[in-house]
Parts: C-alpha cells; sequence; structure tokens
C-alpha cells in the first residue's frame, strides 16, 4: 500500500537536553567538532528566573547540515540543547528528567515535518494518541506544530521523550483553517517558553500525558506482547488498527 504524503516524515530538528555543566561545552563541541559558525546559530532564549539575577540561557538551536530542497526553509537539519537553569532551589522538569535517567545528555524530542500536518494530526488523533498541545502557529519561524505525550507504558515513570509534529511554510488557507478550528497560538518565542511551561506542570503536577493511554496500551499488548517481533502479522497489525480506531471514536 502506497504511503500517503501526510506520512512521508523527515527530521526536521532533534532537542537534547543536557545538564548546565555540559551546556557550554556542548556549544563548543558544535562550533569545532561539527563545523558549525556563529552564523549557524539558529537561535538562543534567556529567561531570568530571579529579578535583578540577570539572564540565563534557557536553550541555543545549532544548523549541522542543509540538504537539497527547492525552499531553503526545508533544507536544514538542526539540534536544539536545552540545560535546566532554574536555579537549584527551584523545581525543574529538564532536571528532573536527567536525574531521572542518571544522564548528563538525554534526547527529549525528535520533530518530525510532514507536507500536511492537519491530516496526520487529525489521522493521529483517530488512533488514539495524545497531544499536549492543540496545532500552534509559530509566526516567527512560519512553521505550525503540535506536541505529543511522552513514551511511556503503565507501572513505569514518564521517559520524557515525545515527539513534534510540523509543518514549515503553511499556506494562507491551511493558516485560515487552523484558525476556525482553534483560536490558541503562541508567537516568536513563546513557542518554545510556553512548551517548557507545560512540561513543567505536567511534572509538578505528576500527571504526565502518555503518548496513548494505559488502557489503548493493555489493548494493543494484548494481541501481540507474547509474540515474537517477527511473528506479528498483517492481520494482527490490522487487528491493532482497528481496536485504535475504536478507541479513538469513543473518547
Amino acid at each position: 500500500m502506497e504511503r500517503p504524503d501526510f506520512l512521508n516524515f523527515k527530521v526536521d530538528h532533534m532537542t537534547l537536553l543536557v545538564q548546565p555543566q555540559l551546556y557550554n561545552v556542548a556549544y563548543v563541541i558544535f562550533r569545532t567538532i561539527f563545523g558549525c559558525t556563529p552564523e549557524h546559530v539558529v537561535y538562543e532564549k534567556r529567561k531570568e528566573w530571579v529579578a535583578g539575577a540577570g539572564d540565563q540561557s534557557l536553550t541555543f538551536a545549532m544548523q549541522v547540515g542543509e540538504g537539497v530542497d527547492l525552499s531553503p526553509e526545508l533544507q536544514t537539519t538542526m539540534i536544539a540543547v536545552v540545560q535546566p537553569s532554574e536555579p537549584a532551589s527551584m523545581r525543574s522538569h529538564v532536571r528532573e528528567m536527567l536525574d531521572g535517567h542518571q544522564a548528563a545528555a538525554h534526547w527529549q524530542h525528535i520533530a518530525l515535518r510532514t507536507g500536511d500536518l492537519l491530516a496526520f494530526h487529525s489521522h493521529a488523533t483517530a488512533h488514539g494518541v495524545n497531544f499536549i498541545t492543540p496545532v500552534l502557529r509559530d509566526e516567527s519561524e512560519d512553521v505550525i506544530q503540535v506536541f505529543s505525550g511522552e513514551w511511556f507504558f503503565p507501572g513505569l515513570p514518564a521517559s520524557g521523550m515525545f515527539f513534534e509534529f510540523l509543518q514549515r511554510n503553511p499556506s494562507a488557507e491551511l493558516l485560515q483553517k487552523m484558525a476556525e478550528r482553534n483560536r490558541e497560538s503562541w508567537f516568536n518565542d513563546k513557542t518554545f517558553l510556553g512548551l517548557y511551561g507545560e512540561k513543567e506542570r505536567e511534572y509538578q503536577s505528576g500527571n504526565v500525558t502518555p503518548f496513548i493511554d494505559e488502557a489503548l496500551f493493555a489493548k494493543l499488548a494484548a494481541v501481540v506482547s507474547s509474540k515474537k517481533m517477527w511473528e506479528i502479522s498483517e492481520d494482527d497489525v490490522r487487528r491493532c488498527e482497528q481496536v485504535m480506531l475504536d478507541y479513538g471514536k469513543a473518547r
């Protein structure tokens, strides 16, 4: 069966969480080992956590490569680096993710680019996928995006890993359609800060949204968990997809 165009993903960027001690060293490594120049810094965002203490760097993104595409905006490969810049006395979901994995660095999310985000979003929602935001517009980068729940399963703590799905250069017609679907949008640097705040609220509440609900996970596991991966048949896959569609429809 031919893959629908909206499921023909390309990697747009990835987000790497690092401990503060690694943050500046990571910048130097990108400059020296990966061959990046100051012109390859896509953005760098800051925040003053304590009044009068001065700004702290939250994140920077590096362009690490270029491909071949008619549109320059679709040629680049980027890595965003995020540190827990909050004071030690302040809670930080990034610090909790890193410390929970006993890690100096942890890949948080991968952003997959699609040619039709609204079609993919409808497809994924119909299959029971959870998203922690509506489809959002970042006007500064001419992009629309949505963020999924985290990949983990019942009985284990949240993994800290999720997906972003995005579409660059949306048409005026698409933006109008999106505006009719929901009125919520984040603009400019509020996109990153908005996502950061949403993850912080999840981790402080102890209620982290999973990629799929526990109930749906259990239904899918009942079909395939007793088999080796290579024993999963096409009938099993179709059965699982129907389970997803039934679950999504019932929500």
